[in-house]
């Protein structure tokens, strides 16, 4: 099922639940949180959307208010889940829905960034999942944590959704799904590549 498809079937509750499971629970890594905004912004800029002959559109004011919330909520889940668990949370086998490489990455984003990667993971799929219980398991100070979340989360979705209703409010209905798609993808290649260009440069030394 496409994105879109998605957003039609579920509505706003539905978005809502999954930006906070996929921030929130190690096991919500693989929603598609960018994407899913982008696709929840277009179809609630002006006009009339459809997706499987059926109109769909959502409310912007909405939209902006509950996904901040349910962002900043689900990371703040997942950070009192790494502090309560501790070190052991992460200690698990390879499996389908777990790999110790994802912690990895979220570790590799606090060797450089610092605190300040509670904002930049928010534009990272995976390394979003995984950097608030890392937060926790680092005994990074609460508050610290809160304030970092809040402004991460603050960005992450008005930016998002405002860029995916610039798009349904630019873009013809025939090639809205397909530019979402498209656009969606960005910050998942950008991802890959910077992982490419760390494995190159590992290997080399």
């Amino acid at each position: 099922m496409s994105v879109s498809h998605i957003v039609a079937s579920l509505g706003t509750a539905g978005i809502l639940g999954i930006i906070f499971a996929e921030t929130g629970l190690l096991v919500g890594f693989f929603l598609p949180g960018d994407s899913l905004l982008v696709a929840a912004g277009a179809f609630a800029a002006p006009g009339h959307h459809t997706v499987g002959g059926a109109n769909v559109h959502l409310n912007i004011g909405l939209l902006l208010v509950g996904c901040f919330i349910a962002a900043a909520a689900g990371a703040q889940l997942g950070y009192l889940i790494g502090a309560k668990a501790g070190p052991p949370l992460f200690n698990r086998p390879n499996s389908r829905f777990f790999k110790p490489e994802y912690v990895g990455r979220a570790n590799s984003y606090f060797d450089r960034y610092g605190n300040v990667t509670v904002v930049l993971a928010r534009f990272i799929p995976v390394v979003r999942t995984f950097a608030n219980p890392v937060a926790g398991v680092s005994r990074m100070r609460l508050w610290t944590f809160t304030a970092f979340n809040i402004v991460g989360a603050f960005l992450w979705t008005t930016l998002v959704l405002l860029l995916g209703y610039f798009i349904g409010n630019s873009v013809k209905d025939t090639y809205l799904i397909p530019a979402v798609i498209l656009v969606s993808f960005i910050p998942i290649g950008i991802e890959f590549l910077r992982q490419r260009r760390l494995a190159a440069r590992a290997a080399s030394s």
